[in-house]
């Protein structure tokens, strides 16, 4: 049986969240086996520079960060159900990808 394996990336935890249920919603309704969704671990970007654009002055720093969030939901290859997940909203802040398996 093949399976459909969903990821999806993205900044916000809330957005993330809010696009997972949907999914969950919709394979419930259509009654496809599901599994997920499954949270992968965060990745921390930092970047750290000065404040000062010479090299006088004081030596205060700001730290810029950015977290990326994913998740992974695994889903069996019903095509009623994937062409309602292809019609859910997704925002802009959310990335996603599809891959069919077996």
């Amino acid at each position: 049986m093949e399976k459909a394996r969903i990821i999806l990336i993205g900044k916000e935890v809330d957005q993330l969240e809010d696009v997972c249920t949907q999914i969950v919603d919709v394979t419930k309704k259509t009654g496809t086996k599901y599994s997920g969704p499954v949270p992968l671990p965060t990745k921390k970007m930092r970047v750290t520079c000065r404040k000062s654009p010479d090299g006088e002055g004081t030596g205060t720093w700001e730290r810029w960060s950015m977290h990326i969030h994913k998740r992974i939901i695994d889903v069996s290859a019903n095509e009623r159900s994937l062409r309602q997940i292809m019609r859910i909203q997704v925002p802009d802040g959310v990335h996603i990808e599809i891959e069919l398996t077996k």
